[in-house]
């Protein structure tokens, strides 16, 4: 391995979404991954240029799951997801409608939500600083500012900015995001970003109910030292993983997260917790579990993402649809009982 001065000259200060790299990041181990993984991407992206060849629309197949599984490439990746989340088609069937609800009517809460959440945006990536142009803060307002007119169920919920924030790096287009956000909100994640937000309080306890199958030791862990899944694992879920993982990593989780659905983030929160259970399992403390749950988000296992994609499609195991359709009607109605 080269020394880290030598890698640290090749690797920028800011990654290729605009991301400061922080202080103690790893240079020399990240040159050893890139290199390699910069090997995957040219040949992958050579072979999606042939499957997308023609500019048609982009429709689902076992051959585009397989290829979506393995990444799109960065080229690609907003009009595969736009192909596969059903967004093209709904922009398709809606023209203007995005900027007919940028010139809607006022609200001013609405609209105190969101600016208040501009500057916690993201203060880490040079496109969303002011002094940035073209300054991705304008964008990110407008496309939330829609998305809050448009679905008055939802309107603004904290966690909204950061999923549109990375749809807007992605697409650098403001309606294509909007759609995606659509997408997400209102059919990948039902009920995540409501004012009860059941769908995510659900789904916490359907992971929980994951674990205790596949995991048991971990559950019994967890229930030991009256840890609830929503301590550890919200962020996960509100934010699909924004802030906890490698930005490479939380895009080759969204390419799949668009065209196979909310399962996989199932899998991938599975995963983590048995790649780590011997260390979860180490915490003696209500307090050091949770510091060991922000843990195992860092390091070479989630920086290394072409890895890490092929192991949540093997670590977990079975994981069907029907089962987790079971296991959240369970859970609903539990929570629902508890009122």
């Amino acid at each position: 391995m080269e020394p880290a001065g030598r890698a640290r000259a090749r690797v920028p200060r800011t990654d290729p979404y605009g991301f400061e790299r922080p202080a103690d990041f790893d240079y020399a181990a990240y040159e050893e991954f890139s290199s390699a993984y910069l090997v995957v991407l040219t040949r992958r992206a050579a072979r999606w240029s042939g499957l997308l060849r023609g500019g048609g629309g982009v429709r689902r197949s076992e051959t585009l799951k397989r290829y979506i599984r393995k990444g799109v490439p960065l080229e690609h990746r907003a009009r595969v997801w736009m192909g596969v989340s059903g967004a093209q088609a709904q922009m398709d069937q809606n023209p203007g409608y995005y900027h007919r609800l940028l010139q809607g009517q006022q609200n001013e809460g609405l609209e105190e939500a969101i600016r208040t959440d501009m500057n916690r945006t993201f203060p880490d990536n040079v496109q969303f600083q002011k002094g940035a142009d073209p300054c991705l803060q304008k964008a990110l307002y407008n496309v939330l500012l829609a998305y809050g007119r448009h679905n008055l169920a939802v309107g603004y919920c904290q966690g909204m900015n950061f999923i549109a924030g990375y749809l807007i790096l992605i697409t650098k287009n403001e309606e294509e995001s909007f759609w995606l956000l659509d997408a997400l909100v209102g059919r990948i994640l039902p009920d995540y970003y409501s004012p009860t937000m059941l769908g995510l309080k659900t789904d916490q306890e359907v992971l929980g109910e994951l674990v205790r199958t596949k995991l048991p030791a971990v559950a019994t862990l967890m229930d030991g030292h009256g840890v609830p899944w929503a301590l550890v694992v919200s962020r996960w879920f509100v934010c699909l993983f924004v802030d906890a993982l490698p930005v490479e990593t939380v895009l080759r989780v969204w390419d799949c997260l668009f065209n196979e659905g909310s399962k996989i983030i199932f899998r991938v929160a599975l995963t983590l917790v048995k790649q780590h259970q011997a260390f979860i399992l180490g915490a003696t403390s209500a307090a050091d579990v949770c510091e060991k749950f922000k843990e195992i988000t860092r390091g070479t296992f989630v920086t290394e993402c072409h890895t890490f994609m092929q192991k949540i499609f093997s670590q977990p195991g079975s994981l069907s649809m029907a089962t987790i359709t079971r296991l959240r009607e369970s859970c609903r109605a539990r929570l629902l009982a508890q009122g």
